[in-house]
């Protein structure tokens, strides 16, 4: 959550331990939670009972399993692809570990891979490992973060509370743009170099209009376009942000043309400037090379919604007064 922690009438949640398969990511992660907390590992070979043998019992157990394979731009092979069925490891340290709840996010084309079998395959589990379990599709927008980023939340309580959790509505928050996101960004952050663009890419921005992309730029000379397979084009290429509207969701994964690209600069925005959009504080540092900590970026939960959520379940947690 970086540094955006949720607090309700004295209470606030701890970190116990954390864990993921990436080097720099445990990096990262440590700046937040204890070093000795932090364990690199596959998930499909930890062993939960140690954990909560060595750093004791969770109240709560957050993760988000990958979301490759369910994402509306891969190939959306749902749980049979080579990532898809790695959500039944939070569902096994759910059954091993038993905390009161839990809270699991994946992108919003979770609900219509295999003709939203998958989707419901995953409820059900999480149901039968023992919780009562609300979901909700978020537009992160409308919760004034300022880009459109929409992913399923699911939250879980175990049902011997009996408790049934209401997610946070949409109500009140104010929609912030990418330009004030971005405007007042000073030089000298970390992890804002900025990527060397060829004069190609320079030249053909400079005909890409802000909102527009390399397909429907309307003035784009013929030379400057892009030849892709019939059914390849994807409206992120080379597109400009527009700057009195949230951004456009920002990504981990992909290559040249993806990178988010400024409404008034011929340039992709700098990966600090990507941690912005994504409510990161300036001060919250991401190790590793320049595309690990893209990667980290935009695989993540923007803090200040994470907060939202968070927020609200502690008025359940203090409500119902639970503790293990």
């Amino acid at each position: 959550m970086g540094s955006a922690l949720a607090q309700y009438k004295g209470w606030k949640f701890e970190h116990a331990w954390a864990t993921d398969i990436d080097k720099d990511s445990c990096c990262t992660i440590q700046q937040i939670v204890e070093s000795q907390r932090v364990k690199r590992a596959d998930v499909r070979h930890l062993d939960f009972q140690e954990m909560e043998r060595k750093y004791g019992k969770i109240d709560g157990l957050v993760f988000g399993f990958p979301c490759n394979d369910f994402s509306v731009v891969g190939e959306r092979h749902g749980i049979d692809g080579k990532y898809g069925g790695l959500y039944q490891f939070g569902v096994k340290a759910l059954q091993d570990l038993q905390p009161i709840f839990f809270v699991a996010e994946n992108v919003s084309g979770l609900s219509s891979t295999n003709r939203k079998t998958d989707f419901e395959r995953i409820l059900a589990e999480l149901k039968d490992a023992g919780y009562i379990v609300v979901e909700r599709l978020y537009k992160f927008e409308d919760y004034g973060i300022p880009q459109r980023r929409h992913r399923y939340i699911i939250v879980g309580f175990r049902k011997d509370t009996g408790v049934e959790f209401r997610h946070p509505l949409p109500e009140g928050y104010r929609k912030r743009t990418a330009k004030e996101a971005l405007s007042d960004l000073p030089c000298d952050v970390k992890n804002n170099e900025r990527t060397a663009q060829s004069q190609r890419v320079i030249e053909r921005l400079t005909y890409i209009k802000p909102g527009e992309n390399v397909f429907n730029a309307t003035n784009l000379p013929n030379n400057l376009r892009l030849n892709m397979r019939s059914g390849a084009k994807i409206s992120q290429i080379y597109r400009r942000l527009l700057p009195d509207e949230p951004s456009y969701t920002v990504t981990g994964s992909g290559g040249g043309g993806t990178h988010l690209y400024h409404w008034e600069e011929p340039r992709a925005l700098t990966n600090r400037e990507r941690a912005r959009l994504q409510t990161f504080p300036d001060n919250f540092e991401f190790i590793g090379k320049k595309e690990s900590v893209r990667r980290q970026v935009g695989m993540a939960v923007p803090p200040e919604g994470a907060r939202i959520i968070f927020q609200t379940l502690l008025t359940f947690f203090v409500s119902y007064n639970m503790r293990n």
